[in-house]
């Protein structure tokens, strides 16, 4: 062999040398000559550190065996030929699918991101339309018509609502003077509602007020318009709500477009 060609060798020898540190430094692991990246392993961790694991040695060499682990099964699946059977296939698809919607509907967030004026539209929309008014109600809830119409003979007679609640059945308002709080109409059920939205404030029903629950004597204390919460508390939901609407608009437009047979 000439000096030049041995010359060649060794130098490129040492290149592969040289490359191989970096190369291996890439990886977490090579198994069966199919390397395990290291972005692998931190990715793992990532997800860990969401679910509050801190990061430690002893973590992230227990995520390497996990991934090692994979891998040898997967690859022993592979020799065996599973991933040809058609049902794997179609799992493999389906995940395979899922995934580029994922990537698709990230994509399109992106590129059309909720903005603070489409919040704030949003929510001036729905406290227009929730604007409904409350009202603050006692009732006193009995059996029987007839005891019912006791409660009003006394109430009449000067008797204090209050008072006379404690003899209520329904042990949620008894024992506060029937007191039920701030509440819109639709809160209960008709019968009571139409009752109570009658009432000027301060009065009580001069006749008994049928439900599905017994007899009811009805007091309207107070109301007022409805009041809805603070634009920050429910920004969330109002954001997650455009966004599943975004989402549905691009459905429609593919949809649009397509060829569907």
């Amino acid at each position: 062999m000439s000096n030049t060609r041995f010359s060649a060798r060794v130098i490129v020898a040492c290149a592969l040398l040289a490359v191989a540190p970096a190369l291996w430094a890439q990886n977490a692991a090579v198994v069966n000559n199919k390397p395990i990246p290291k972005a692998k392993v931190d990715e793992f961790m990532k997800a860990l550190a969401a679910q509050g694991r801190p990061e430690t040695p002893e973590l992230r060499a227990a995520v390497r065996d996990e991934l090692i682990a994979r891998e040898l099964f997967s690859q022993e699946a592979e020799r065996k030929g599973l991933a040809r059977k058609p049902d794997v296939q179609m799992q493999i698809e389906n995940t395979r699918q899922q995934i580029l919607i994922q990537a698709l509907i990230r994509e399109y967030a992106d590129k059309h991101p909720i903005k603070d004026e489409d919040i704030k539209a949003e929510y001036d929309k729905l406290a227009a339309e929730s604007s409904e008014k409350e009202y603050k109600a006692r009732h006193i809830l009995v059996e029987s018509e007839d005891s019912a119409k006791k409660i009003i003979e006394e109430l009449g007679k000067g008797a204090k609502f209050e008072d006379l609640a404690k003899q209520s059945k329904d042990p949620g308002s008894a024992q506060n003077g029937g007191d039920l709080d701030w509440n819109t109409a639709g809160t209960f059920v008709k019968p009571f509602s139409d009752a109570m939205v009658a009432l000027a404030k301060g009065k009580y029903t001069e006749a008994p007020v049928k439900t599905q629950f017994g007899w009811h004597v009805i007091r309207l204390d107070d109301m007022r318009d409805g009041t809805p919460p603070p634009m920050e508390q429910v920004r969330p939901q109002i954001q997650q709500e455009l966004e599943r609407r975004r989402v549905e608009q691009m459905q429609k437009e593919l949809r649009a477009k397509a060829k569907i047979q």
